[in-house]
Order: C-alpha cells, then sequence, then structure tokens
C-alpha cells in the first residue's frame, strides 16, 4: 500500500473521528437558566466532554497536517495559507477547554460556598459561557472552513478527488462562513432550524469525504490543457516542445 493511500484512508478515518468527538464534547446543561448549579452535579459528564474536545482539537491538527500535501501539490504558497487558517481554528478549540473547566470549577465552588445568588459570580459564569460559545462556534469554526475553502478549491484544481465532490465542499463552507458571520452578528441564534440547515452540507461533504477517501484514496493528478498538473507554477517551454519534437512523460 502506498504512503498516499494510507493516508488518506487515515484521513477518512480522522475526519468521521473529528464529527463523531464534536458531537460528544457537548454540554446541553449549559443552555439552561441555571446551568452554574446543574454543573457540579454533572461533573463526570463535563470532563468527559473535555476530553473529547481535547481530542477534536487534536484530531483537526492531524487532519491539518496529513492534507498539507494535497494542497501543496497545488500552490505552495495556498498550503501555508491552508495549514495557518486550520492551526488557528484547532487552538480555539484547545483554549475552549479552559473556558469550560473554569465554569465547572466555579459551579463546584459556588454550590459549596452557598453563593448561587451572587450577582457577580453570576457574570463571571455567564462570561465564561459566553466566551466559550464564542471560542467553539465562531473562533474556531471561521479560520477551519476558511482553510477549507482552500482545501476543496485545490483538489478541485488538482483531481485530487472527484470535481463535484470539491465543488460541494465549496459550496457547504460558503454556507457555514455566511451561518458563523450571521451568528456573530446576532441575526439567527445557534441551534436554530436555519443555523442547522446552513451547516448541514459542509457535515454531510466531510463523511462523504472520508468515504471516498477509504474506499478511493486520492485521485492521481489531472493533467491541465496545457499539460501541467494542478500546478499553479508553470514550466517554462522547452526547446523539444517548440519543435514539436517533445516525449510522453511517466504520470
Amino acid at each position: 500500500m502506498s504512503s498516499d493511500r494510507r493516508r488518506a484512508m487515515l484521513l477518512g478515518v480522522l475526519l468521521i473521528c473529528g464529527i463523531a468527538f464534536g458531537i460528544l464534547n457537548s454540554v446541553p446543561a449549559l443552555e439552561y437558566p441555571d446551568y452554574l448549579a446543574k454543573l457540579s452535579t454533572i461533573r463526570a459528564q463535563v470532563l468527559i466532554a473535555v476530553f473529547f474536545q481535547a481530542a477534536m482539537a487534536t484530531v483537526y491538527v492531524c487532519i491539518a497536517v496529513l492534507f498539507y500535501p494535497v494542497v501543496k501539490r497545488y500552490s505552495k504558497g495556498l498550503a501555508l495559507s491552508y495549514f495557518g487558517f486550520r492551526i488557528i481554528g484547532a487552538t480555539f478549540l484547545f483554549v475552549g477547554i479552559g473556558s469550560l473547566l473554569l465554569l465547572l470549577h466555579l459551579s463546584q465552588s459556588l454550590v459549596s460556598a452557598g453563593l448561587l445568588d451572587a450577582p457577580q459570580l453570576q457574570i463571571t459564569g455567564e462570561l465564561l459561557r459566553t466566551g466559550r460559545d464564542i471560542m467553539n462556534h465562531i473562533g474556531m469554526p471561521l479560520p477551519w472552513i476558511l482553510g477549507g475553502l482552500v482545501l476543496c478549491w485545490s483538489m478541485f484544481k488538482t483531481g485530487s478527488v472527484p470535481r463535484w465532490l470539491s465543488v460541494w465542499g465549496i459550496v457547504g463552507a460558503v454556507l457555514t462562513v455566511i451561518a458563523t458571520l450571521l451568528y456573530m452578528l446576532d441575526f439567527i441564534e445557534m441551534l436554530t432550524p436555519t443555523y442547522l440547515a446552513m451547516n448541514v452540507p459542509t457535515a454531510l461533504f466531510e463523511l462523504s469525504l472520508a468515504a471516498f477517501l477509504i474506499a478511493r484514496g486520492f485521485n492521481p493528478p489531472v493533467a491541465d490543457s496545457d499539460g501541467s498538473q494542478g500546478s499553479s507554477v508553470r514550466s517554462p517551454v522547452s526547446e523539444t516542445q517548440r519543435t514539436g519534437n517533445s516525449f510522453p512523460t511517466a504520470r
């Protein structure tokens, strides 16, 4: 089995794990009005969510690293942009772990001290909860999806995956960016039908991409009309090509 085939299979598994870990790191109790009182009673659930968010962040770093050569095949400059965007997104996930642990510690301290009604501490809890939402639903998705746009464009140009799949990824990424901006500007709420509908195409794209990579792996680079293989840098025309004495090159 070639290294590209192994990378493709590993990426497929990691994409599925990333989606699964993203579901498992949720804490529904944070949406309740009395979340500070509830968190201390579900400590194990909160710690499990922390574990899966750390696992998700680690998986995202691995995905960023493994997809880097795919983007580099098209453009080294875009590959660096892609990698930077995706590492920034993963970093926000790691930071979000701290806010959740702080919320748990605050909840336990308030319950043990009987200070659940203290207004200053309620404000602190709300700031931590809002900060976690901003990091997880704005700070992480925006750079991560921008990196995804670069990735899908590169795969479209090089033919690494079927082009219809790349177009699907581009459309889904644009919708996710729009949904995130609308949420950031307070035009829509999180977990509403509109927000979820605009993010579903990206989730389905990642599942489809994972299935394709596991089953088929990356396609070999396709040649453009000038004979190049999806690279943004064009080689100078050789003397033999100008005189018509070109020879086929190995693919």
